[in-house]
């Protein structure tokens, strides 16, 4: 049912006078209690005697989103009962609901209240269909000249002021006002032709049918009409009255300069918004439109008078034409100083009395509603106030997505304010009826909130609880309050915002002592607008700003990386769309710097080799492209030719990049031919190969006493003993960073931690560790005589041991992804056994209760002897196809006693199974099921994953040798790491500001100054050439 937010008039009868027009102006005005920055004016209510079916769903979703863009927008409709009357009462009830919910209702949210910025008026002929729910008040037209009427009072609404900008500055400018046609007859031919004489635009719904076809088929080709209005109408036309249509239809066609066309088939609903707006403008760019009421305002006036030098003369300079613009003459109209207090109180009143409607951009231009961006615009233009000026419109044409003021904004120079970053994040990313301290929001607010919930609520609450308290204040106070802690927000916010990004991704601030010159303060000021953008999930905004910053390769993979963050965030909470769009984001940031890196290997490759280890600082987090990119996985950019090229050069240090040339370096450059990763990982292995051996026979020959006496023995255990010590050394500083000169060792402890124990041989590392270890307290602090459980921890121990041996094949191209395929496949092993896992024990248990009834000894006796064992030894190995009917069918009656004394008491002697026919056919399902089912699953998702792996193989080998790489950049082969360890842990030569490097600039400080010289200048160069190349791909500047 209708709601009562629309106002209907009828019930007084009228005659066609202005004083009649004014009155029902002032009472519509009065019944709304606002004034319209946007009239829509719907007709083509009419009867049809040819059927046509058109999207009326498009219709209402256009007019519905187009009035949203309006600002203060009215919808005049006729009222009727039907037809297109029947689509816009549809279309404003269901913008009621979605917009109010429960409170779309005269009693809570009526037609009156300003939270309500679309009316819906019914302008209503004698005798029409009413509803219980329209509202006073009313009054009756009539009925016979009902369109004369509405057309002199939209003429009427076109000529009346309103404050555009803000209701308390004396800034008027006419009512923009469409008539928007829709189906209709040839009463609203006349109309239409009626309206475009009045300078009315008039926008055609194409595909609605009738006359609105009739007139853009007109428009379009002229020829046939009497066939095509005979079609479309379904009625006889005489001469007289063909003559009266074809004399309207040129007239409109003679006005086709006023008229838009929607495409209700073709066209997206959010066009309808540019299209109106184009309208508008192109009927006030006309030359008589305007010029009446700016003579009268150059007349004399004793209560205002502005001195005529206040605006500029109409000169043309090649293009451009100063003083002729829209704008210029609303400010000629209103007798307005163009001076910079006045154009911020014109475009800051616009903001405190607005809400942002976010426009999508693909479908935006200039005139898209609301037109304060296009006034705006021109205001600042002609002021010269561009720069002073500009930060209001920025502001809201960020707020609004409009990116294409925002990028002319900053191309003619204007810069963000950063005091309005609170406000910004505050009407965007902060949901507005969401109270933070609840769980009552699964939006980015409460996304941001799970992360860190002191800097979410700075970012998202702080700025809105401060403006309350402000309200709240005296007028004269605001105005302190407001620069005291108002202004004095953006700082924190700014903070916050960057705290969750590191938060987000587990770094540790990375702080600079320097004070900020001005370009860097511009440069923070364009990444914090870029970081907003990201929470606020402006896709066009984020790239145009990180088109604008630096280092454009690094800030787009942590970008990257907090879109697909904040992804994963959102689809824990089971926002799939948000999640859905937040991922699409992070892919598009992560191609845009595969494209960048393709275009500079391309132009410079050893610059855009060298780009990938160079650091840098965005958000606080210290890093470089590489590091970056393992560090979160970003398996595309570190597979990339550049990476793979840095990854080259560090892993030979920087010699030939082959094994002859390499070689021979051992003997033309020694120092960094043994330095080189390569030759400690050959080396590293050598020495794990040698120790193998030695475990190898210490655990088959000397794990007792007896045999432990001879020396070679105890040569062979001390020195598995070293070696493990060293290694285990070596694999504590991988995890925590201790030594490493690059990336990793700014992120915290337990992200480090984390991202170690995520490889799958760091964790066999560790457990061979822990069985060496135990191995060793069982030898040494629990002796027996035979030493069994001793010789099984170490064996078992030497067994992981030559899995991690495994390792070393890594590297290598054909073998490495063979390996990962391994590793992958366990990976769906133990999903498999997690699920077999509960069936062995399902039919284990009912073989068990039904072959051994009633047994009360199940965890008595020595733990090798637990029933368990033989719950799970039938129903396991038959996984295997060992079936052991034998045993199942309660025929096999050796070795084992019915005397319930005897089995009681002595675990080790078995229990004689009973007969029970069930069991074997519970047998027979389990067997089908398992060996056709279960195994056949796991072999299918074995095939999958080699299909997977083996398509990408490639790309996680080069992952998985940049590991290694980065692995062996610092790490000694074990045990002769031990000999030079506390000189790797007091002088951390790898590390800037060691005590060799204050040395060397002590003694070479020339030598010193121009290394830092070049590369200041390396550095420099490299931002600029990620700049020229990033700009040259994507062209948004």
């Amino acid at each position: 049912m209708l709601s009562t937010e629309s106002l209907s008039i009828s019930g007084v009868r009228m005659n066609r006078d202005t004083n009649q027009v004014k009155e029902v102006w002032r009472k519509i005005k009065n019944g709304v209690n606002s004034t319209p920055t946007m009239v829509f004016s719907v007709i083509g209510d009419s009867d049809s005697f040819v059927p046509k079916p058109w999207p009326k769903t498009v219709f209402q979703t256009a007019l519905i989103e187009a009035a949203k863009s309006g600002g203060e927008t009215w919808i005049l409709y006729r009222g009727q009962e039907k037809g297109v009357s029947k689509f816009v009462r549809e279309a404003y009830q269901s913008y009621g609901d979605m917009e109010f919910g429960n409170n779309n209702t005269r009693e809570k949210i009526g037609v009156n209240d300003t939270n309500r910025h679309i009316k819906l008026i019914g302008i209503a002929r004698e005798g029409a269909f009413r509803t219980e729910n329209l509202t006073d008040p009313y009054f009756e037209i009539n009925g016979e000249d009902n369109d004369s009427f509405l057309l002199d009072f939209e003429k009427y609404v076109s000529e009346q002021d309103v404050s555009f900008f803000s209701q308390k500055m004396d800034i008027k400018m006419p009512v923009p006002i469409a008539i928007i046609v829709c189906e209709g007859d040839i009463e609203t031919i006349a109309h239409i032709a009626a309206a475009l004489e009045n300078k009315l635009p008039v926008i055609i719904m194409k595909g609605s049918g009738k006359a609105a076809d009739l007139v853009f088929d007109f428009i379009e080709n002229e020829e046939q009409l009497r066939k095509k209005a005979s079609v479309l109408f379904g009625i006889r036309f005489d001469d007289k009255k063909y003559s009266e249509l074809k004399t309207q239809l040129k007239i409109i066609k003679e006005n086709k300069d006023l008229v838009g066309v929607f495409d209700l088939y073709q066209d997206d609903p959010l066009m309808l918004s540019n299209i109106v707006g184009e309208a508008v403008v192109s009927c006030w760019s006309m030359e008589n439109i305007l010029q009446r009421d700016i003579n009268d305002s150059e007349m004399p006036n004793t209560q205002n008078l502005r001195p005529k030098t206040a605006f500029p003369h109409s000169q043309t300079n090649g293009t451009t034409i100063k003083g002729s613009s829209l704008a210029w003459k609303l400010l000629r109209r209103n007798s307005v100083n163009p001076e910079k207090k006045v154009i911020d109180q014109i475009l800051g009143g616009f903001k405190l009395e607005s809400r942002p409607y976010v426009l999508n951009p693909k479908y935006s231009t200039p005139t898209s509603l609301p037109l304060y961006f296009y006034f705006g615009y021109q205001i600042l233009q002609e002021s010269n106030l561009m720069e002073d000026c500009g930060p209001v419109l920025l502001l809201e044409a960020l707020k609004a997505n409009r990116c294409d003021y925002v990028r002319v904004l900053l191309d003619q120079g204007v810069n963000f304010d950063p005091k309005n970053l609170p406000e910004l994040y505050e009407q965007t990313v902060s949901c507005k009826d969401c109270k933070f301290k609840k769980e009552d929001c699964l939006h980015m607010q409460w996304i941001l909130k799970q992360i860190e919930e002191n800097h979410a609520k700075k970012v998202c609450h702080k700025y809105r609880s401060k403006v309350l308290k402000m309200n709240k204040k005296k007028k004269e106070d605001q105005q302190k309050y407001l620069a005291d802690k108002v202004e004095e927000l953006h700082n924190p916010v700014a903070k916050s915002a960057k705290g969750l990004c590191r938060k987000i991704l587990r770094y540790k601030e990375f702080t600079k002592n320097n004070n900020p010159t001005e370009d860097e303060s511009i440069d923070e000021n364009i990444s914090n607008i870029l970081l907003w953008a990201l929470f606020a999930n402006r896709k066009e905004l984020a790239e145009i700003y990180w088109l604008r910053g630096k280092n454009h390769l690094l800030t787009g993979l942590v970008c990257s990386a907090i879109l697909k963050k904040l992804s994963k965030k959102a689809n824990n909470v089971k926002e799939q769309i948000l999640a859905s769009d937040l991922e699409e984001h992070s892919k598009f940031f992560e191609q845009r710097c595969l494209d960048i890196m393709d275009r500079m290997y391309e132009e410079n490759t050893k610059q855009a080799i060298d780009l990938m280890d160079t650091e840098a600082d965005i958000w606080g987090i210290h890093s470089s492209p590489l590091t970056f990119a393992y560090e979160n996985f970003m398996y595309d950019v570190v597979a990339h030719t550049c990476s793979q090229k840095n990854m080259n050069r560090q892993w030979y240090n920087n010699l030939a990049p082959d094994l002859k040339p390499f070689l021979k370096s051992a003997v033309t450059k020694p120092g960094k031919f043994f330095t080189a990763p390569l030759t400690k990982y050959v080396f590293n292995y050598m020495m794990f190969f040698t120790m193998l051996v030695m475990y190898s026979a210490f655990v088959l020959t000397s794990i007792s006493t007896k045999y432990y006496v001879q020396d070679i023995a105890r040569v062979f255990e001390y020195y598995v003993y070293f070696w493990g010590a060293g290694d285990f050394i070596e694999e504590l500083i991988s995890c925590f960073g201790c030594l490493e000169a690059r990336g990793r060792s700014h992120r915290s402890y337990y992200s480090r931690m984390k991202r170690y124990l995520y490889d799958f041989w760091n964790i066999v590392d560790l457990l061979s560790y822990a069985l060496l270890i135990s191995a060793l307290f069982v030898r040494h602090f629990f002796i027996d005589e035979t030493f069994t459980i001793s010789r099984r921890m170490f064996a078992l121990s030497l067994l992981v041991m030559y899995m991690r041996f495994l390792e070393v094949f890594l590297i290598h191209r054909k073998l490495g992804p063979t390996l990962i395929m391994i590793k992958e496949m366990l990976k769906d092993l133990l999903g498999f056994l997690f699920i077999a896992l509960f069936v062995v024990l399902g039919v284990g248990i009912y073989y068990h209760a039904n072959l051994w009834p009633d047994h009360q000894t199940i965890w008595s006796g020595d733990w090798t002897n637990w029933r368990i064992w033989t719950i799970i030894y039938y129903p396991y190995w038959q996984l295997y196809a060992e079936l052991n009917l034998e045993h199942l069918d309660g025929s096999d009656q050796s070795d084992c006693t019915n005397v319930t004394s005897v089995w009681e008491s002595d675990t080790s002697i078995n229990r004689c199974p009973q007969q029970d026919w069930t069991v074997q056919a519970v047998a027979a399902i389990y067997l089908l099921f398992s060996n056709l089912l279960l195994v056949n699953l796991v072999i299918a998702m074995f095939s999958f994953t080699f299909e997977r792996v083996q398509e990408n193989s490639e790309k996680l080998w080069r992952f998985e040798r940049y590991t290694v790489i980065n692995d062996y950049d610092w790490r000694i082969p074990s045990p002769i790491n031990l000999v030079f360890l506390p000189y790797r842990f007091f002088c951390c030569p790898t590390r800037d500001g060691c005590c060799l490097h204050k040395c060397r600039g002590m003694c070479c400080k020339n030598a010193v100054k121009k290394e830092k010289k070049n590369k200041e200048e390396n550095e420099t160069y490299q931002k600029n050439f990620q700049k020229i190349t990033a700009l040259k791909i994507h062209n948004k500047i």
